[in-house]
């Protein structure tokens, strides 16, 4: 195998076609450099250059050496290049699951920023309910995952929290009870409800009967959708009432009616959270930028306003 040492001094000295100024570009002595060249003569098999007192030419062999020990070296630093950016989490591959409510405002800023900083990273998409998420986690199916807590037995997957939102009701536009500015959520006990079956959130589905049930009702849900675009949908069609995380629901114009939760049982809390079990280099550089820009003053002024 020959050293790239090697090499990097055959180039030189075939690019001077001069030993003395070939030794200064390499900041060393004319010697050494002479005894190298012979060195990797001798490794080939093949005379590179002809000598004499008064020049010095490259050899048909020592043509096409030059040719290829050029590129040996520009892929040589490139690998060197390639392997510091992937340490340094700019090149790879994340798999990030998420939750449909990211769909319409965090997910979108959040692949905007991370991409125009990485754009080397190739991120794989995949929606999936909180316990798909942990499972793809604890399987090596995902690296990263968006998910709404509260969540179940996470075992040793690392759970930290980006943002807490807040529940509110909506309804049918034409309903009654959008006529108020706010609702009480005991007033939604004989309406039928649109809620997510208990394996697709256990947490937060347990979260929205702890809830109903502090209001003193058990909610008579009719359908159980599993994306959170369905259930608009199925609201806006008269299906019946739900609770959606604020931020969603205020995206969804002439659609939904809107109203604030009150009385006993509120505020309903919706938190999302960032899931994952050890952080790959690309992995950790997502977190960062999630983290700032959750953290971002129009983020967090757009969570106020809404």
């Amino acid at each position: 195998m020959i050293d790239l040492k090697l090499m990097r001094q055959y180039v030189v000295v075939a690019e001077t076609l001069n030993f003395r100024k070939a030794a200064q570009r390499l900041n060393m002595s004319q010697p050494p450099l002479s005894v190298a060249i012979r060195r990797l003569e001798e490794c080939l098999g093949v005379q590179l250059l002809q000598r004499s007192t008064r020049s010095t030419q490259l050899t048909a062999a020592g043509v096409v050496f030059l040719a290829e020990a050029r590129q040996t070296l520009l892929q040589a630093e490139r690998a060197c290049e390639m392997a510091r950016r992937s340490a340094a989490g700019m090149l790879g591959t994340i798999r990030l699951g998420f939750v449909d409510s990211v769909v319409d405002g965090l997910l979108p800023a959040l692949l905007r920023r991370y991409q125009a900083a990485n754009p080397n990273v190739d991120i794989q998409l995949q929606e999936a309910t909180p316990p798909e998420q942990l499972e793809g986690l604890r399987n090596d199916r995902l690296d990263v995952g968006i998910l709404v807590l509260p969540v179940i037995e996470p075992g040793n997957i690392q759970i930290e929290p980006l943002f807490e939102d807040r529940m509110i009701a909506v309804l049918p536009q034409d309903h009654p009870l959008a006529e108020q500015t706010s609702i009480d959520l005991a007033a939604l006990a004989d309406q039928p409800w649109i809620l997510f079956a208990p394996h697709h959130g256990p947490g937060m589905h347990s979260h929205i009967l702890m809830a109903c049930a502090s209001a003193g009702f058990t909610p008579r849900v009719v359908q159980q959708p599993r994306q959170m675009q369905t259930t608009a949908a199925l609201v806006a069609g008269g299906m019946g009432v739900a609770l959606m995380p604020q931020r969603y629901a205020r995206r969804q114009p002439g659609r939904l009616a809107c109203r604030e939760l009150t009385g006993p049982g509120t505020p309903v809390a919706y938190v999302l959270a960032l899931a994952y079990r050890e952080l790959s280099p690309c992995a950790q550089s997502l977190r960062e930028v999630i983290m700032e820009l959750v953290q971002s003053p129009a983020f967090t002024q757009s969570s106020a306003e809404s």
